[in-house]
Formats: C-alpha cells, structure tokens, sequence
C-alpha cells in the first residue's frame, strides 16, 4: 500500500501584504519492492559473470570442444564412411609415419609456415616503419595496404593460379619479352617451384596483417626515445635495435603466434593452387589429411593426420606464451 503523507505548501500572495496560508496536499509515495530471488542472485558478481560466460561457453563447447573431442576419437579408430569404426588406439600414427606422401607432408609444413612466416615478419617490419612516415597520400597507401588480406582467399588464389599458368603466366610473358628466359617456366609443375609459389602467395596475402599491426605498435613509441637516442650518437639502426624493437616486440611475438597458427592449418590457398601436387610434392597436414578423409573415405586416418599437428602448435603457443609473459614481467 502506499504510504499518505500530508505536506504542507507555502503560496505567496501577489501584494506584499498577503497572507501566507498553509495547503494540504496529499502526496503517494510508492512502497520499495524487494528485488526477486533471480535479482538477489544477479547481484551476486560470481553469479553474474557465470551467466554472461554461458552463451559463449556454450558456443564454444557445441563448434569447438566436440569437434576436436570427437577428431581424437576416430584418430583412435579405424572409421571409414558407410562403416562403424572399431579402436584401434595408435595404429593410424604408425600407419601415416611409414607413408613417405605423410613424411613429405611433414616436411612441407615445416617448411612453409616458417619461411613465409619469417618472410611476412621482415617485410611487413620494413612496410610498418615506412608507412611510419609522414607523407602525402599516407592515408590511402595504409588502407589499401589491407586489399590482399581482406580479398577472400579463393578469389585471390585463382588470380596467382591464372599468373602462374604455364601458358598463359603474365610472370613468363614478362621474363621472355625482357630476354631472360627463352622458354616458358612450369611454375607449379616442378614440386621446389611450386613451393616456392605458395610461399610467395602466402607471404603476398600475410603482410599487410603483419604491416598493420606492427604500424600500431610503432605509434605507441615515445619520439622522445628516439630524440634521446640520437642525442647520444646512436645510429639509425641502433635506434631500432636498441629502442624499437624492444617496445614493439610483445606485438610482434602475438602476431607471429596467430600467423603461424593460421600457416600452419592453411588449406584454401594450397588446395586451390596446386591441390598437393605436382605429384603430391606439395602436400601438407591440411591438404593431405582432406584427401586421405574425404577422398579415400578414411575418416579415421585422416583425423590422425590432422592431430600430428596439434602437439607442435600447444609446444609453438605456450613456449611464445610464457616467453610473452617474462619480457613483460
């Protein structure tokens, strides 16, 4: 019920000599209404933070926990597609180690994500302290910077794929109308070359990500450092050594951990260029696995080839990890 309260309102006269009477006037004030259980319980932070999490913990538990839970089962079985599969334990690790398309898949991934990996790392250090600068059309130049990474990766791809045709390569067009060449270069039909064209392409579609975010980090640097720096005699390259790259390095380590995450698992770029070939010579754990579960229908197999990648990538996250960790400590 509501608590009645009389008040009392002085009004004023309009002459100077008017009286000043007392009015009634009857005011409602509502009665406080205690909060509900849910509300006493929302109050709580715990209880609050655990509801907020849910829908993300859930999403997370429906498209990642259980996939990966259920990859680590059929790596243990021998699943095949139209048949129930049976546990098998570590016998599909076996099987893919005395494959030699399995070792040179190996191999390949290795090599590929730490050559384009530190290839993105040096030009996009050299594109992020040019870009650094003040000039005319800064602006402009930094967001097109982003084109080859924002443009999505099989339309890209296609476009390096026709530049790399054996007939129609504007690469070949170019080299033999400057009299380089004389004849016409298999770009993807030789395993070194073609390894060396996805490299390329990957590094051509990974820089500016690394150009980007290292510009960030370059404008968090105090100019005043530098002024200091130069102050006392240091030269342009002891300046980066000594006071750049030091500041910036906690972003450059996080961005060398997503890029080599991302090469490591690369499948679009690799599958639509040269699909592992020429000769399987091109393969690795993301391609090779695809055709082994895919087209040969070895499910069980194929998800063991894509779990060999997994110990190599936790060693990768949590040596950065911890290695983050104590340079800002």
């Amino acid at each position: 019920m509501a608590d009645h309260r009389t008040e009392s309102i002085l009004i004023e006269g309009t002459s100077p000599t008017a009286t000043v009477a007392p009015a009634p006037v009857v005011v409602a004030i509502p009665e406080a209404r205690r909060p509900s259980r849910l509300g006493r319980l929302l109050e709580r932070e715990h209880v609050l933070a655990g509801a907020l999490l849910a829908p993300t913990l859930l999403i997370l538990a429906v498209f990642i926990a259980y996939p990966f839970g259920l990859g680590i089962w059929l790596a243990l079985t021998d699943k095949v597609v139209g048949r129930p599969g049976h546990f098998v334990g570590l016998q599909n690790f076996r099987v893919n180690l005395d494959d030699a398309i399995f070792l040179r898949a190996f191999q390949n991934t290795f090599v590929y994500t730490f050559a384009a990996t530190f290839l993105k790392l040096c030009l996009g250090m050299v594109a992020a302290l040019l870009l650094n600068h003040h000039f005319r059309g800064k602006r402009l130049v930094r967001a097109s910077m982003l084109l080859p990474w924002i443009v999505p990766t099989v339309l890209s791809t296609l476009a390096w794929q026709w530049m790399f045709d054996a007939t129609f390569s504007v690469f070949n067009w170019v080299l033999i109308h400057a009299g380089l060449i004389s004849k016409r270069i298999l770009w993807l039909g030789d395993g070194v070359l073609a390894m060396g064209c996805l490299i390329l392409v990957n590094v051509w579609r990974g820089m500016p990500f690394f150009a980007i975010t290292l510009l960030a980090g370059l404008q968090t640097v105090n100019p005043d450092l530098h002024e200091a720096a130069e102050i006392d005699g240091a030269s342009a390259w002891q300046r980066f050594w000594r006071v750049t790259l030091p500041l910036i390095r906690p972003i450059m380590l996080v961005v060398v951990l997503f890029s080599m995450i991302a090469t490591f698992a690369d499948f679009q770029l690799i599958y639509v260029l040269t699909r592992g070939g020429p000769y399987s010579s091109t393969h690795v754990f993301g391609t090779y696995a695809y055709e082994i579960a895919m087209r040969a229908a070895k499910l069980g197999q194929g998800a063991s080839i894509s779990l060999f990648l997994f110990p190599f990538l936790l060693v990768v996250i949590v040596l950065q990890l911890w290695y983050i960790r104590r340079t800002s400590d």
